[in-house]
């Protein structure tokens, strides 16, 4: 198929890309990597009236050690973070998941600014953000301001971007030398969007767990956080096989999946379990040998 007609515009900063946006009076897509953009457009499923490139803003492709945060420029290709050995130091169940973003030709050209802005509910990067607790800059032809990531995912393939913004930036806090991490997705191929994923980032003292993050995708409209599982795990309660076991029970009751070709939402809500016992005990291992290393 081929896209509907449309004015092609190549801009060189974050203002002129702006400018052009709010010129565009909503009829406006910016181009970056076009891993999703594209596909639509060839499906007619987007009918913008102008096409903003923005690949030649020199500004926009970066990874920066900030201190106690890191920050991705909102070009940053896929492939930069996956081997970004910043990225593997400092947020190592991010390094981990970049590996599971579709295939390496659309890791090559995909960008994290694309990803989190198209907000795919079974995409790794939007639930990564929702893990991390990362913050994310906008930017429009009159003001800058910073969202977090459970502000800025609304619906599916629906963000809190309004009219004229973009997406400039998103920051992580560093992750602790001392936590744990898991990062655990089933697809029906390599490179297929997830069926279920949850990743988990958590502290221990002693035999209890002292702060945990955990994330899931592929079973909702958004990527979400457990919330309620990790107020269950940092009860105060030593973690055993039953705790586990109460936490994996408190997930599948959190979640309410859809059904589609690809999976049932009964097994969706089964797979979440089983993916957050595995991540859980694999995470907590993880801070063992942290601790003891």
């Amino acid at each position: 198929m081929k896209p509907p007609p449309f004015e092609y515009l190549s801009v060189d900063s974050v203002q002129a890309a702006t400018a052009a946006l709010a010129a565009a009076n909503g009829e406006g897509k910016l181009l970056a990597g076009g891993q999703s953009l594209m596909p639509m457009l060839n499906f007619r499923l987007l009918r913008p009236s102008v096409l903003i490139d923005i690949n030649r803003i020199p500004d926009l492709a970066y990874l920066k050690d900030e201190g106690e945060r890191i920050r991705i420029g909102a070009l940053t290709r896929h492939r930069m973070i996956e081997t970004s050995e910043l990225v593997a130091r400092q947020l190592p169940v991010l390094s981990e998941a970049m590996g599971h973003v579709a295939h390496l030709a659309i890791r090559n050209r995909g960008t994290i600014g694309g990803s989190l802005s198209h907000a795919d509910p079974a995409a790794e990067l939007p639930m990564m953000s929702m893990l991390l607790d990362a913050e994310l800059e906008l930017a429009s032809a009159k003001r800058r301001r910073t969202l977090s990531a459970s502000e800025f995912f609304v619906a599916a393939l629906t963000t809190d971007l309004a009219e004229g913004e973009m997406l400039v930036s998103v920051s992580f806090p560093k992750m602790p030398p001392s936590a744990g991490w898991a990062f655990e997705e089933v697809a029906r191929r390599s490179g297929d969007f997830a069926l279920a994923c949850v990743a988990i980032c958590l502290e221990r003292s002693g035999d209890r767990v002292s702060h945990v993050r955990i994330g899931m995708m592929g079973v909702g409209d958004t990527p979400m956080r457990a919330t309620e599982t990790e107020a269950l795990l940092t009860s105060g309660r030593p973690l055993d096989d039953h705790l586990v076991a109460a936490a994996v029970g408190s997930i599948r009751a959190s979640v309410e999946p859809n059904t589609d070709l690809h999976a049932s939402a009964d097994y969706r809500r089964h797979l979440v379990g089983v993916l957050a016992e595995r991540a859980i005990r694999r995470a907590w291992s993880r801070a063992t040998e942290a601790r003891h290393g």
